[in-house]
């Protein structure tokens, strides 16, 4: 194994993206309302259509004067997500969409509806800094970061979705939502930080979600993870950790370089403790590479060493298929030895259902291709 991209923590500057009204605080919101002319009780209006009622078309804002409204649409709420394609697979549970922002970059983001929830994974970044190689996402590099509104119109428009009944299973709502698509999220941290407040905060200024329907994942910053425990949301915190050596976390994920594994499961374990939300430890199980038993029994020591208080959980992740990896999934037989050394150790451990494989939408294939 060899790491042929350099890792890439700063994001080339590019054009940003127009000013919208998921990036304004409340106050800067009724500020912005006043400097356009309007009274500031419109800002309050605004944020009703656009966070409750999830009404992008003016023309479904009655409340606010017909001549008003095309301003405010095109001040406050100017397109940043062109859709590009859709996809779906799972019987359209799982719809994966190609996003094209405004200057040419290309993301994609995931809804999954399950029986009992609707997950949206969302991208942070155009591309991938991070250069894990058998990621399709870090294998593209890195774009630029995305704005925070950017990110908060990925689970608005499925929430839409849901709402005009368009996904399977009638009228529904966005449950959690998961930084897990394209990009670093802890590399991407205010943007990212000021989505999930908008996600949180209590409608009408916002989506109005519980942070325990958040999961950030991140390759192991420990800086910003333990940046991320002291802002008071009490997100899920998911490492992908991947190996339980530095020898072959070096190769695999190469931030470890920068930070090594006692590192970063330090920061995890940290994380763990002051906001007493137990850490999703994210391991994509590769045949023959970090799949083998004695790294299973590794990796039980690793996370044990931090105590037993139910501080972390063990996420397994069947390897998906991207074009040209020299990679594959791990045989039967050694997932279920690795799963069965873990709970032998008393180490908590499932393996993740896998949704939108077929359509290059699982965990580590999202790669924003036009054609």
């Amino acid at each position: 194994m060899s790491r042929q991209l350099p890792l890439v923590f700063e994001a080339p500057r590019r054009g940003q993206p127009p000013r919208h009204w998921a990036d304004l605080s409340v106050s800067e919101r009724r500020e912005a309302m006043v400097t356009a002319g309007q009274s500031a009780f419109r800002a309050r209006q605004l944020s009703v259509h656009y966070f409750e009622r999830l009404a992008a078309d003016p023309a479904d804002w009655t409340d606010i004067p017909a001549a008003v409204r095309s301003q405010l649409s095109e001040l406050f709420l100017p397109p940043l997500l062109h859709p590009v394609h859709v996809l779906s697979c799972d019987g359209d549970t799982t719809v994966k969409t190609l996003w094209k922002l405004h200057d040419g970059a290309l993301v994609e983001s995931v809804l999954m509806r399950y029986p009992d929830r609707v997950t949206m994974c969302v991208s942070s970044q155009a591309g991938c800094g991070m250069a894990c190689p058998f990621c399709a996402t870090g294998q593209g590099g890195l774009q630029r970061n995305m704005s925070t509104a950017e990110i908060v119109e990925q689970v608005l428009d499925g929430a839409r979705k849901l709402a005009a009944g368009q996904v399977p299973g009638g009228i529904g709502r966005v449950n959690n939502v998961v930084f897990m698509g394209m990009g670093e999220p802890l590399a991407n941290y205010k943007a990212v930080i000021g989505a999930v407040r908008q996600l949180t905060a209590p409608q009408p200024d916002g989506l109005g979600m519980s942070a325990r329907g958040i999961t950030v994942s991140t390759v192991g910053l420990v800086p910003r993870m333990q940046q991320l425990a002291t802002e008071g949301i009490p997100v899920t915190l998911a490492l992908s950790l991947h190996a339980p050596d530095d020898e072959l976390r070096d190769e695999l994920v190469p931030i470890n370089t920068r930070w090594n594994v006692d590192e970063v499961v330090d920061a995890a374990w940290e994380y763990a403790r002051t906001t007493k939300r137990r850490v999703s430890i994210e391991y994509i199980l590769i045949r023959d590479i970090n799949d083998q038993a004695f790294r299973a029994d590794l990796l039980a020591k690793v996370l044990k060493r931090r105590g037993n208080w139910g501080w972390v959980h063990v996420n397994l992740i069947p390897l998906n298929p991207t074009p040209g990896s020299k990679w594959t999934a791990s045989r039967r037989r050694d997932e279920e030895e690795f799963v069965a050394r873990l709970r032998a150790k008393g180490v908590p451990v499932t393996i993740r259902d896998t949704r939108g494989r077929e359509i290059d939408g699982a965990c580590g294939q999202l790669a924003a291709h036009e054609a």
